[in-house]
């Protein structure tokens, strides 16, 4: 299975890919789409056509987006939102599931602490990604998050599969 991990953002909007095989995860893809353009509406379409261009390239077959957390900047976070919006309705109109993962749970699942550093989830993400050449931080991030969605996805099949049996 693959998974598509996403690290909104209004001018970097980080994507990851990797390949789940039971508890076995591998690199596919990885990469940034940078928004064009100085107005917002052209720069929200941007990202959109370079993201559904990363879906129709690698085919996920599900996705996992970051929850936006609410900063200082109020507009700042208005717009974070409209970008957010984006890496939702691409991988919902290609028909993925979506996750959504607040960045502390993210931090805690890769790094294994919650409030990590980004060096720390980069450096994670080489360790259980193997020969994985990334490309920066808000790529990181998306791989990231896609590793976070794959343990929760196994973790949610395991519970099923554990109910099932119980119920037998």
């Amino acid at each position: 299975m693959r998974v598509l991990g996403i690290d909104p953002g209004l001018r970097n909007l980080g994507w990851g890919v990797i390949s789940v095989d039971g508890s076995r995860l591998s690199h596919v893809a990885n990469g940034i789409c940078h928004s064009e353009g100085t107005e917002l509406a052209p720069r929200l379409l941007s990202l959109f056509d370079q993201l559904s261009e990363v879906i129709e390239i690698w085919q996920p077959d599900t996705a996992a987006v970051e929850k936006t957390f609410v900063n200082k900047d109020g507009a700042g976070t208005l717009k974070l939102g409209q970008a957010r919006g984006i890496a939702m309705l691409v991988p919902a109109r290609a028909g993925l599931s979506i996750g959504e993962y607040a960045p502390n749970s993210v931090k805690k699942s890769v790094v294994g602490v919650g409030h990590a550093d980004k060096n720390q989830v980069e450096h994670m993400v080489k360790m259980q990604l193997p020969g994985v050449k990334i490309a920066g931080a808000d790529a990181a991030d998306a791989l990231a998050i896609a590793m976070c969605h794959s343990y929760h996805m196994q973790s949610s099949g395991r519970i099923t599969a554990a109910l099932q049996k119980a119920a037998q």
